[in-house]
């Protein structure tokens, strides 16, 4: 039942995330409230559903039946690890350099963390869960809670593509076609690497990931 009840929480986050920024709904809200109002809504509900998915998971952690544990594995260790650092940069980057996908607006351009995945910011998020299911010791509960992460930046994603489409038009339909959905699977992610705002965004991404996990990890996984 807990592990049920955190993926509610993810369905309910999504269908509400993804509901109030559709072609139907958006229109009419920002017409109503602005565009500050919508936003300041849409961040509200938003954190009225993610604080109780992550309080939810915290008082249930391990509950459920035993699923596997990949961690004692040198090399599945090692891809986890790796996985976390990629996930930082991408947060990181996506923050940092704008682009028509990411929460700072900017123009198409194919470059940097672009060439890496056009959606950096919920990808890195997406390889954060995919590592903690490949580090942690996972029962239902933490299969529910990380693997939410892993499909709501999937699906998320496939949504403010169709979204932005059919906003922006050709130029968006453009970047969709020059830039990769999943991360790391261009042949020019070494490039964007090259491009990225550096070594800002990847000392910062990596710098972040080590003192988590050396500081911050043993008190948030408790």
């Amino acid at each position: 039942m807990d592990a049920v009840r955190i993926a509610a929480f993810w369905i309910l986050f999504a269908a509400t995330h993804m509901g109030l920024s559709s072609q139907r709904l958006r229109p009419r809200l920002v017409a109503r409230l602005g565009e500050r109002g919508f936003q300041a809504v849409y961040s509200v509900v938003a954190l009225a559903i993610f604080v109780p998915l992550v309080s939810s998971y915290y008082s249930h952690k391990r509950a459920g039946p035993f699923l596997w544990t990949l961690a004692q594995l040198p090399a599945v260790r090692w891809i986890g690890y790796a996985l976390m650092g990629a996930a930082f940069v991408l947060v990181v980057a996506g923050l940092v350099q704008p682009s028509p996908a990411s929460l700072r607006p900017g123009k198409p351009v194919v470059r940097g963390v672009a060439r890496i995945t056009r959606h950096p910011l919920l990808m890195g998020l997406g390889l954060w869960g995919t590592a903690h299911l490949l580090l942690a010791i996972v029962h239902a509960s933490e299969l529910a809670f990380f693997g939410g992460f892993l499909i709501f930046a999937i699906v998320g994603c496939d949504h403010q593509d169709q979204r932005k489409v059919a906003t922006l038009g050709e130029s968006y339909r453009a970047y969709v076609d020059a830039t990769p959905f999943f991360p790391f699977t261009s042949t020019g992610f070494v490039r964007g690497l090259v491009e990225m705002p550096m070594p800002v965004a990847l000392a910062a991404g990596i710098g972040l990931a080590w003192v988590l996990r050396n500081y911050a990890h043993s008190w948030l996984a408790g």
